[in-house]
């Protein structure tokens, strides 16, 4: 991890990844209010517990599928220039990372199986540094690819350049 960065990263996620975060927010209410739910039916909980565990479950969703899915795309960023690879990440909680392109080891594009739906995949960059892997979450499946490409391309260069 490195200090605040001059400038902020040029780039956001693809904007499907607000998509993929509001239904990893419903799915996740969806089981919160099953327990909360499963808990009032097994628990003899006193009608105030209820009621106070079913508003948190709803203040919770709002959170999860109105708030967070858009925050968290206005505060992550990323960026690779011809020297590194720069991430920004966290909304409560800020991480910076730069990766310089000599240290890159491998390049990788994942695609979980929701990102797929959504046309999304992610980039890890791996290093020969004790930060191991930098993740660039949720790129449009096509400008993943390209990225990869072209990291993977220039810390070739640069291997064979120090050789």
């Amino acid at each position: 991890m490195h200090p605040e960065p001059a400038r902020t990263p040029a780039w956001s996620p693809s904007r499907n990844a607000i998509g993929l975060w509001t239904v990893e927010g419903v799915l996740g209410t969806l089981v919160l209010a099953a327990l909360v739910v499963g808990a009032s039916v097994v628990l003899p909980l006193p009608t105030w517990v209820t009621v106070l565990l079913a508003v948190l479950v709803v203040v919770e969703g709002v959170v999860a599928i109105g708030v967070r899915p858009r925050l968290r795309h206005r505060v992550h960023r990323w960026e690779v220039t011809a020297d590194a690879v720069y991430t920004l990440t966290g909304w409560l909680s800020r991480t910076w990372t730069l990766v310089p392109v000599s240290r890159i080891q491998t390049v990788d594009v994942t695609r979980g199986a929701v990102q797929q739906l959504f046309g999304l995949a992610s980039v890890a960059v791996l290093t020969a540094s004790s930060q191991g892997t930098v993740r660039i979450p949720h790129l449009d499946a096509e400008v993943a690819a390209r990225v990869a490409d072209d990291l993977a391309r220039r810390a070739e260069l640069v291997r064979d350049e120090a050789t």
